[in-house]
């Protein structure tokens, strides 16, 4: 059994990791953290989870986390960067659902996060976790930057284009809507219901803390510097995102095929018949992003239309599979849920 930790459970990726991992044939749960919450039973905070959770929240400080295989990370940015080095030199694996690890230039993460990162030599080690890009490099990884919801809609649509270099990488478009649990759980005036509900807006549109990353993954998959324009919006529902996203041919190709060959061995990537439309309720409380290629008139743009659900392969899901990765064992390991309709 895989002995796991979670710090910070409380929030939405905490409840939906322990959703998943106590589905988990392999994984013993050892510890979930939480300050404010220390004492309290996991199942009184999240009734879903009598029965199948029977831990109580601990204070960090006291936690044996140092015990664990491998400890998760579903806090706020800026919290596992000054915690994982301890549990990296007790031999422990840690995977970190914020962004701490995610970006490699360290200036230009704290540009955009707007603090000192508090260890930058552990960022050069970091494995970033997708998947569908890096496996190999996270079977052997100690420490795991579990990508962003949004970036993870982002990248798995423009990869095979951009791999391929046939768009033009330097006028990428990326139309991004997020669900209100992408902000996280918290009392906020924005993400309240009379203010997120029959309601549609754009934000970030200046910039947006997940345009480096995304650029990032994009401009390795090409070999050279791509340029993106990234709006995300928030609309009114719990979960998913759906990326509209938008490159100009610059070679012909028989697109639909070069996305079925490019996932044809990825267990999470579904890529639609053509002409297709993916739903976010297709795919909600599932680890799958569906995904369908348009080209509109037949002219020179072509459209992708990706979807997955934030707080699963946008999140906990995909941090569940990069465990499996990093074990060794099946990466369908309690993934196989299918999704919730309607």
């Amino acid at each position: 059994m895989i002995k796991v930790g979670i710090v910070g459970g409380t929030g939405y990726t905490g409840v939906e990791l322990l959703r998943l991992l106590a589905q988990h044939p392999q994984v013993e749960l050892v510890a979930v953290t939480s300050r404010a919450e220390t004492g309290t039973a996991v199942a009184d905070m999240f009734p879903s989870l009598r029965g199948r959770v029977g831990l109580r929240f601990s204070d960090p400080a006291s936690s044996p986390l140092d015990t664990c295989d491998v400890v998760f990370f579903a806090t706020p940015n800026g919290v596992a960067m000054h915690q994982a080095r301890a549990l990296l030199e007790a031999g422990v694996r840690v995977i970190d659902l914020a962004a701490d690890f995610r970006i490699k230039d360290v200036p230009l993460w704290e540009k955009w996060y707007g603090m000192a990162h508090g260890c930058p030599e552990l960022v050069a080690q970091a494995v970033y976790g997708l998947p569908e890009v890096n496996r190999e490099q996270i079977r052997g990884a100690r420490l795991v930057a579990n990508p962003g919801c949004f970036p993870t809609a982002t990248q798995l649509g423009f990869l095979p284009l951009v791999e391929a270099g046939c768009v033009d990488p330097e006028h990428l478009i990326a139309d991004a809507k997020s669900g209100v649990s992408g902000a996280g759980r918290k009392a906020e005036m924005p993400y309240l219901f009379s203010e997120a509900s029959d309601n549609f807006k754009a934000y970030g549109v200046p910039g947006h803390r997940h345009l480096p990353e995304i650029r990032q993954g994009l401009e390795i998959a090409a070999g050279r510097t791509v340029g993106l324009t990234f709006v995300p919006h928030l609309t009114p529902m719990i979960r998913g995102i759906h990326a509209t996203l938008y490159a100009r041919i610059t070679r012909e190709e028989d697109f639909q095929s070069l996305f079925e060959q490019r996932y044809a061995s990825e267990a999470f990537v579904d890529v639609l018949p053509s002409g297709s439309h993916p739903e976010t309720r297709s795919v909600r409380a599932a680890n799958i992003c569906r995904i369908a290629v348009h080209r509109p008139q037949g002219g020179d743009t072509l459209v992708v239309l990706s979807v997955i659900d934030n707080l699963v392969k946008g999140a906990a899901g995909q941090a569940m599979q990069n465990m499996n990765i990093m074990f060794g064992i099946d990466e369908c390991a309690g993934l196989l849920q299918i999704p919730v309709l309607p």
